[in-house]
C-alpha cells in the first residue's frame, strides 16, 4: 500500500521544491504536475479499495522511527510558532503551542501499552481523500492563475506565490495524514499541521488585519489542540491505549474512563468547523486570497472538525456530549444563516454559509444515528463541491469586476454570462430544490421528526428558510437587467482558472444526477461499517424522481446562456413613478428633472448584522460548553 505514504509525503515534498523553484512557469508547471499526481494517487487508492470490496484495512504497526520524526516535526512547529507570537508581541498564544506539545511528550515517552496500527482506511476516511485529492487538486490549479492576476491588482502585496501555493500543498499532505490516522499522537500532529498552514495562509498578505485575524484562527484552533492533547494523555492513562477505534468503542460502551476525553475530542472539532462562539476566525479569513479561502471553507479545514465528529458519532450518541454537540450545531445553522442575510460582501456570505452548513453537520454528528449521519454525509459531498465552485467563482468574478459585491454583480448574467452560469450552479447546488443540498436537509429533517428532536427541527426550519432569503436574493440580482454601463467588462479569466470551475460545474451535475447510486453503493455501506445497520431516510423510488426534475433543472443554464445576448431586443420598459428615458436606468419626474434608477437589495444590516448579534450567540453557545463540561465532570470525578 505505497499508495498511503505517497498521499501524506508527496505534498510535502512538493511544497519544499516550490520554496526554492525559481519562475513563474517553473512554479505552475509543478504545481499542476503535483496536483496531478494526488489527484491520481487519491482515484488509485479508490479504485483499489474498490477491488477490495471496500473492506478497512489497518496499516503500520511498528513505526518507531516515523513516531521520532513526527514528534521532532511537532517540536519544529512549535517553535515557529513561538518565534512568530513573539514576532508580532502575541507571546499569550505560544502557550497554546508549548503546552499540548509537552503534554503530547510526555504521553508518547511514557507509554507503554501495545503496538497498534496507525493507518486506517474505511469509507469515511476514503471520501476525506477523495474531496481532498480531487476537490483541492482543482482549487491548486485555479491559484496558479489567480495568483498572477491577484497580484497585478494588489501591487501592494508583496509577491510570494510560489509560497502560498506551497503552502496549499503542505494543507493537504497534513489533511491526508489526519484523516488516514488511527493513532491519536500522529491525529494530533497532523491536527496542528492544519491549525499553523491555515494560520500562514491567512496572513499571506501581511497587512495588519491579515495579521490580527490570522492569529485569531490560531489561537482559537491551537485552543482546540490543547483541550485535544489533554484529552488523549487522560485517555491513554487510563485505557493504555493510543488507538482511535479503542477510543471510539470505549465511548459508545459508555465506559466513563472515555467521557471527558470524547467531550475533549468534540470539543477540539467545534474549534476546526468555526462553530459558535469561535465562528469568527473563519469569517477573518476571508482577508486572505481566495484559493486560500476555498480550501479552508469547502474542501479541507473546516471538513476536519466535521470528520472528526462523524468518528464520534456513535460514541456521542444519546449522551451529554451529543446533545450539547446537536444544540450548539443547530443552533450555529439558524444564526449564521441570519447573519448572511445581512452581507453584501460576497465571500462574506460564502463564509457565513459555511459555518451555516458546518453547523447543520455537527448538529447530525451530535444526534448521532445512521440516519443523521446518511444526511450529513452527502451535506458534506455536495458542500465541498457547490463551495468551492462559488469561492473560485467569486474570485474570478472580482478579479474582473474590481469588487466581489454582490450589488455590483447586477445584471451580470448579460456581461459575464459564463461566470454567471457556474455561480448559478454553485448556488442552485445550495439552496434550490431538488438539489442534493436541500435534499440533504430533507433527510435531516425527517429523521429530527422521527427522533422528536423539537429544537433541531425547529433549527432546520428556520435556518433553511434563512438560508433560501439570502441565495434568492444574490441569484435575483445576477438575472436582473443591468442598471450601469457594462461594455467596457471583459472576462479575463485565465484558462487555469477555469478549466477548475467547469470540472467542478459537471461534477456537481453527476453528483446530483448519481444521487441514488451513490447512497446505495457507497453511504448505505458507510453506516454499516460505523453502527452495524443502514440509514438511508429517503427512499431510492424518491431519489429516482428527484433525479428525473434536476435534470430538467440543469437544463435551465445553457439555455439561458445561449439565449442570453438575444434579451435585450425582448426587454420592455418598465414604469418608474415617471417618464422611462428609454433606456431602463433613469427616468423623468414630475418636475422634468432626470434621476436615476438604482435597484439594491435591503440587507437588515441594523438588525441581523454581525456586530448586531454575535456576541449574544458567543456567549450563549460559551454557556453551553460549559455546562457540557460541568454535568461531564460531575460525572466523572
Amino acid at each position: 500500500m505505497i499508495v498511503v505514504p505517497f498521499l501524506i509525503c508527496f505534498p510535502f515534498a512538493v511544497a519544499a521544491v516550490l520554496m526554492f523553484a525559481k519562475g513563474v512557469k517553473a512554479q505552475g508547471r509543478l504545481a499542476y504536475i503535483g496536483a496531478a499526481f494526488i489527484a491520481a494517487a487519491v482515484v488509485a487508492l479508490g479504485y483499489g479499495r474498490i477491488i477490495g470490496g471496500f473492506e478497512p484495512i489497518r496499516l503500520y504497526y511498528d513505526t518507531k522511527i516515523a513516531d521520532h520524526v513526527i514528534f521532532a516535526a511537532e517540536i519544529v512547529i512549535m517553535l515557529i510558532v513561538t518565534y512568530l507570537c513573539f514576532k508580532y508581541e502575541k507571546k499569550w498564544v505560544c502557550l497554546l503551542s508549548v503546552i499540548p506539545t509537552a503534554v503530547i511528550g510526555i504521553t508518547e515517552f511514557t507509554f507503554t501499552g501495545p503496538e497498534i496500527n496507525h493507518i486506517y482506511i474505511d469509507r469515511l476516511s476514503m471520501l476525506m481523500c477523495l474531496i481532498i485529492g480531487i476537490i483541492g487538486g482543482l482549487i491548486i490549479v485555479y491559484a496558479v492563475g489567480y495568483m498572477s492576476g491577484y497580484h497585478m491588482h494588489h501591487k501592494e502585496v508583496k509577491n510570494r506565490s510560489n509560497y502560498f501555493i506551497a503552502l496549499l500543498f503542505l494543507f493537504m499532505g497534513a489533511m491526508f495524514g489526519f484523516v488516514l490516522s488511527s493513532n491519536l499522537i500522529w491525529l494530533f500532529f497532523f491536527w496542528e499541521c492544519t491549525s499553523v498552514c491555515s494560520f500562514l495562509l491567512i496572513g499571506y498578505t501581511r497587512t495588519q488585519e491579515a495579521v490580527e485575524n490570522s492569529f485569531r484562527a490560531l489561537w482559537m484552533n491551537l485552543l482546540g489542540g490543547l483541550v485535544l492533547s489533554l484529552g488523549i494523555a487522560y485517555f491513554a492513562f487510563h485505557a493504555n491505549t493510543l488507538s482511535l477505534d479503542d477510543f471510539i468503542k470505549a465511548g459508545a460502551e459508555g465506559n466513563p474512563y472515555a467521557i471527558l476525553p470524547i467531550a475533549a475530542m468534540a470539543f477540539a472539532a467545534l474549534t476546526k468547523s468555526a462553530q459558535l462562539p469561535f465562528s469568527t476566525w473563519l469569517l477573518g479569513a476571508m482577508v486572505a486570497p481566495t484559493p486560500s479561502s476555498a480550501l479552508l471553507h469547502s474542501a479541507t479545514m473546516v471538513k476536519a472538525g466535521v470528520y472528526v465528529l462523524f468518528r464520534l458519532a456513535p460514541a456521542m450518541s444519546g449522551t451529554t456530549t451529543g446533545d450539547m454537540i446537536a444544540l450548539i450545531g443547530g443552533f450555529t445553522f439558524l444564526v449564521t444563516s441570519i447573519m448572511a442575510i445581512a452581507q453584501s460582501d460576497g465571500k462574506r456570505v460564502l463564509a457565513l454559509s459555511t459555518v451555516s452548513n458546518l453547523g447543520l453537520m455537527v448538529a447530525c454528528a451530535g444526534i448521532g444515528t445512521p440516519e443523521t449521519i446518511w444526511a450529513g454525509v452527502f451535506l458534506m459531498i455536495f458542500h465541498a463541491v457547490s463551495k468551492s465552485l462559488l469561492f473560485l467563482d467569486v474570485g474570478a468574478t472580482e478579479n474582473t469586476l474590481h469588487s466581489r459585491d454582490i450589488e455590483d454583480m447586477h445584471g451580470m448574467l448579460y456581461f459575464l454570462p459564463r461566470l454567471t452560469v457556474f455561480m448559478f450552479i454553485g448556488i442552485a447546488g445550495m439552496f434550490l430544490a431538488p438539489f442534493g443540498m436541500l435534499i440533504s436537509k430533507w433527510a435531516a429533517l425527517r429523521a429530527a421528526v422521527d427522533g422528536n428532536n423539537i429544537a433541531l427541527l425547529l433549527f432546520i426550519v428556520f435556518g433553511s428558510a434563512t438560508t433560501s432569503f439570502y441565495w434568492s436574493k444574490w441569484m435575483g440580482k445576477l438575472i436582473s437587467h443591468p442598471h450601469a454601463e457594462h461594455s467596457h467588462i471583459k472576462d479575463i479569466t485565465r484558462l487555469s482558472e477555469t478549466v477548475p470551475m467547469w470540472i467542478q460545474a459537471v461534477l456537481m451535475v453527476v453528483l446530483c444526477v448519481a444521487f441514488p447510486f451513490l447512497s446505495r453503493v457507497f453511504v448505505d455501506p458507510l453506516l454499516r461499517e460505523m453502527f452495524g445497520t443502514g440509514g438511508q431516510v429517503l427512499s431510492q423510488g424518491l431519489l429516482y424522481m428527484l433525479v428525473v426534475v434536476i435534470c430538467f433543472v440543469f437544463a435551465v443554464p445553457p439555455i439561458t446562456y445561449y439565449f442570453s445576448s438575444k434579451i435585450h431586443s425582448n426587454i420592455k420598459l418598465a414604469y418608474m413613478g415617471g417618464i422611462n428615458t428609454g433606456d431602463n436606468t433613469s427616468f423623468v419626474d414630475s418636475f422634468g428633472d432626470e434621476k436615476r434608477l438604482w435597484l439594491s437589495n435591503y440587507y437588515f444590516a441594523g438588525r441581523v448584522g454581525i456586530r448586531k448579534i454575535m456576541v449574544p450567540c458567543q456567549l450563549f453557545a460559551t454557556a453551553v460548553i460549559i455546562i457540557m463540561f460541568c454535568i461531564i465532570l460531575g460525572v466523572t470525578l
